[in-house]
């Protein structure tokens, strides 16, 4: 297999209502439905992208076209946006304009679990098989998912950077709980004024902010642009704020139950799941594919190590490839 290429692929973009929620999809590929009436010459594997917080589909574009040239275009990879994350184009609600309320809460972390289940139940065939590729708290959703639905086919989850668990004690999470808990509706009046700045100087205050990184991938520059609208960090913060509540033990009956499909991934200066965090699980499941980054990969990889990231992944799942 080889790793990430420059070469273009297959994306295709569209915005749906999942839940009743705006959802955004890139799908790496030439699969645009893998729902079981399209045809008989599906796949029989998706890679799917588990984002984590903010949960934009578009900061994970980079990492999919590479994971799917790193599998040498044999398979789709999707990458599905958390319910009302993404500013919906022009023309389409942040909520669906019906009466029929598909799911309490489901901008809430619960609602983003079942918003995923929900997805793919009505977009993939149950014949085909999975590997979820989950980052941050998409870890904690992917667990929940596994959980929740025994009967989907879950070849692998990757694991990366796992927010699983005491997220509030955390170093950045003692730093953020209060903000989040509490003072995030203080956020909205200064996100709104923004909003109404034009879209280059939106774009160079991006850059700004990321200054400090030696190669920053442009996806993530366009796709930050999401976060000067008042919904999406709404949306977003209200998330954040219950993974303070809600991450707290780490669900090692499930782990324990999935442990072969299982690879886990840490930093080693990550501060939203330091490396105790890994020492602990290292040594409470010693069988487990528990691995400790010696790359110095930043939590949020996406920003800059997308390709180094598919390259490595695609590398774990060659074993499990090849039996298929």
């Amino acid at each position: 297999m080889r790793s990430g290429s420059e070469e273009p692929v297959p994306l295709h973009e569209e915005f749906i209502y999942c839940c009743g929620a705006a959802t955004h999809v890139l799908k790496c590929g030439p699969w645009k439905d893998l729902s079981k009436d399209e045809s008989k010459n599906l796949p029989r594997l998706l890679f799917m992208i588990i984002p984590g917080n903010p949960g934009l589909a578009g900061y994970y574009r980079t990492f999919i076209q590479a994971l799917y040239c790193g599998l040498n275009q044999q398979y789709p990879v999707w990458v599905v946006s958390h319910a009302g994350h993404c500013k919906p184009p022009s023309g389409m609600e942040m909520i669906e304009d019906t009466d029929i309320k598909e799911l309490e809460d489901v901008f809430g972390l619960n609602g983003q679990v079942e918003h995923k289940l929900n997805f793919l139940k009505k977009n993939v065939s149950k014949d085909i098989k999975l590997v979820l590729i989950a980052h941050s708290i998409g870890c904690y959703i992917t667990l929940e998912m596994m959980k929740r639905a025994s009967e989907l086919q879950v070849l692998r989850s990757v694991l990366l950077f796992p927010t699983i668990e005491r997220m509030a004690q955390s170093p950045q999470g003692k730093l953020m709980t209060p903000l989040l808990c509490k003072l995030r509706y203080a956020l909205y009046m200064p996100v709104y004024l923004l909003s109404f700045l034009p879209e280059g100087v939106k774009a160079s205050l991006v850059r700004f902010a990321l200054r400090g990184m030696k190669t920053c991938d442009e996806s993530s520059i366009t796709t930050s642009i999401n976060l000067f609208s008042v919904d999406c960090i709404a949306n977003i913060l209200y998330m954040a704020s219950q993974e303070m509540m809600k991450v707290v033990e780490r669900d090692s009956t499930t782990i324990k139950q999935n442990l072969k499909k299982l690879i886990f991934y840490y930093g080693t200066g990550d501060s939203w799941c330091p490396q105790h965090y890994y020492d602990e699980i290292k040594m409470d499941f010693p069988d487990g594919d528990i691995r400790l980054c010696e790359k110095g990969l930043r939590h949020a990889f996406v920003l800059d190590a997308s390709r180094e990231m598919a390259a490595m992944i695609t590398d774990w799942l060659q074993d499990d490839l090849t039996k298929l």
